[in-house]
C-alpha cells in the first residue's frame, strides 16, 4: 500500500516479473491491491486506476461486474500539482464580496427617507429645519488669512457661495451645471446674482471652524433671494449676515429670462416664507466718473482660472477688483464691515477693467486715524459700460499684538 500511494504522485521503476509473483501474494490466496489494477506502461511506471474494483460476490459466487473499467472514464493522475486547494473558488468569492459591496455603495440614496435625516455621507453637509435649511461646517485654513491673521473678505464670499452650490447639490436638483436645475440645463439657463448685500460683525481666525447656514425666498415674479447666516461653531457667535438676489438668464443669448412654470414646480417647495436676514440698504449707489473719484486702478483683466464652469467671470472675483482701488492706508488700519453690490453687466474673459474709489471723507491723506469710513465703488470696461456699482463701509480694526510678536522682551534687572 505504501508504494502504491507513493507511485500515485511518482512513479517508480516496475519491479521483475519473479519480484511481483510473490509480493502480490498474500494469506489466503491471490488478490489485487485494495481493489486497485496495476499495468505496466511503456515508460516502465506504474498507472493506477482509482476506479477499479473487485467483482462482488453473492451467496459465494462471483458476480460479474455492472461496469467494466474500460466503461469509466479515466481521471487525470493524481500529482502535487493537482492536490492543492481550488484557489479560483476562493478567488471568485473574493470578488463577489467586492461587487455586492460596490453595488451597494453605489446605492446610497442622498435623500434618506425622513427630512431629519438628510445628512450627506461624504461630509459635505446637511439639511435641517423641515428640509428648508443647508448647514455646514467650514474650518479657517492657514492659507485663508491675511496680515491681520483673520480670513479675508473674499474667503467669507467663497464660503457663502460654497454653501449655495451644495445646498441645491444635496436637494438633488444640481443639473449639468453651476447650480443650475434638470429644467434649467434643458433651456440653456443659468441663476446670475444682482445684489448681495453682506454685514461682518467679526471675521473668523485660522483654525476656527464657522457654521453656514443658507435658505432661499421667492423675490419677485422672476427672482430668488438667498440668505446666510455664518456663526462661530463653538460659541455661536454671528459673524457674518448676508442677502442676495438672483434671477436667470440664457447662457447662449446672455439675456435675462423669465422663470419657465418648469423650472418654478422644481423650486419652488424650497422656498422659505421669511423676511430677509438683512434689511434691504434702499440707498442709491451713484455713479463714478474721473472726476469724482479719489483712486484709480486700470489693466485689471480676467484670468483663465477666474472663469466658472458657464465660462463668465465668478461673482467674488469682482469683490476683489472693487478692493483694488481702495486706497492702502484704509487696507492697513481699517477693516470692511458692510457691502452693498449692484452687478449690471459680465464682462468676458477677454475684457479690461477699471476699478474706482471715492472716499466719503474731508481729509484723504489721514485716513489711518478716523473712525467709520465709507466709500463709493465702480468697475467698469476701459470703454466706459459699467460692471458693478459697489459701497463699502470700514471700521477701524481690533487692537492686537500683531506688531509686537517679534519684539524681545527687556531684560530684567
Amino acid at each position: 500500500m505504501a508504494t502504491a500511494a507513493t507511485a500515485s504522485i511518482f512513479p517508480v521503476p516496475s519491479p521483475s516479473p519473479d519480484a511481483g509473483a510473490d509480493g502480490n501474494k498474500l494469506v489466503g490466496g491471490s488478490v489485487k491491491l485494495q481493489g486497485l489494477k496495476s499495468k505496466h506502461a511503456s515508460s516502465g511506471g506504474l498507472q493506477v486506476k482509482a476506479h477499479a474494483q473487485a467483482p462482488p460476490k453473492i451467496n459465494g459466487s462471483t458476480v460479474e461486474s455492472l461496469k467494466h473499467d474500460d466503461d469509466l472514464p479515466s481521471p487525470p493522475p493524481r500529482t502535487f500539482i493537482n492536490q492543492l486547494p481550488d484557489w479560483s473558488m476562493l478567488l471568485a468569492a473574493i470578488t463577489t464580496i467586492f461587487l455586492a459591496a460596490e453595488k451597494q455603495w453605489m446605492m446610497l440614496d442622498w435623500k434618506p427617507r425622513r427630512s431629519d435625516m438628510l445628512i450627506d455621507p461624504f461630509g459635505i453637509g446637511r439639511i435641517v429645519q423641515d428640509g428648508l435649511v443647508f448647514r455646514q461646517n467650514f474650518s479657517i485654513r492657514s492659507y485663508e488669512i491675511g496680515a491681520d491673521r483673520t480670513a479675508s473678505i473674499e474667503t467669507v464670499m467663497n464660503r457663502l457661495q460654497e454653501t449655495a452650490l451644495n445646498h441645491v447639490k444635496t436637494a438633488g436638483l444640481l443639473g449639468d451645471g453651476f447650480g443650475s436645475t434638470p429644467e434649467m440645463c434643458k433651456k440653456n439657463l443659468i441663476w446670475v446674482v444682482t445684489r448681495m448685500q453682506v454685514v461682518v460683525d467679526r471675521y473668523p481666525t485660522w483654525g476656527d471652524v464657522v457654521q453656514v447656514d443658507t435658505w432661499v425666498s421667492a423675490s419677485g415674479k422672476n427672482g430668488m433671494r438667498r440668505d446666510w447666516l455664518l456663526r462661530d461653531c463653538k460659541t455661536g457667535e454671528i459673524l457674518t449676515r448676508a442677502s442676495s438676489v438672483w434671477v436667470m438668464m440664457n447662457k447662449l443669448t446672455r439675456r435675462l429670462s423669465k422663470i419657465p412654470e418648469e423650472v418654478r414646480a422644481e423650486i419652488a417647495s424650497y422656498f422659505v416664507n421669511s423676511a430677509p436676514i438683512l434689511e434691504e440698504d434702499n440707498r442709491k449707489l451713484s455713479k463714478l466718473d474721473d472726476n469724482t473719484a479719489d483712486y484709480i486702478r486700470t489693466g485689471l483683466s480676467p484670468r483663465w482660472n477666474d472663469l466658472d464652469v458657464n465660462q463668465h467671470v465668478n461673482n467674488v472675483k469682482y469683490i476683489g477688483w472693487i478692493l483694488e482701488s481702495a486706497p492702502q492706508p484704509i487696507l492697513e488700519s481699517h477693516e470692511l464691515s458692510a457691502m452693498t453690490l449692484e452687478y449690471r453687466r459680465e464682462c468676458g474673459r477677454d475684457s479690461v477693467l477699471q476699478s474706482l474709489t471715492a472716499v466719503s471723507a474731508a481729509d484723504v491723506g489721514n485716513l489711518a486715524h478716523r473712525g467709520q469710513l465709507e466709500c463709493k465703488h465702480l468697475l467698469r470696461l476701459e470703454d466706459g459700460a459699467e460692471i458693478v456699482r459697489g459701497r463699502t463701509e470700514w471700521r477701524p480694526k481690533p487692537v492686537s499684538n500683531f506688531d509686537i510678536v517679534n519684539q524681545v522682551p527687556a531684560e530684567s534687572i
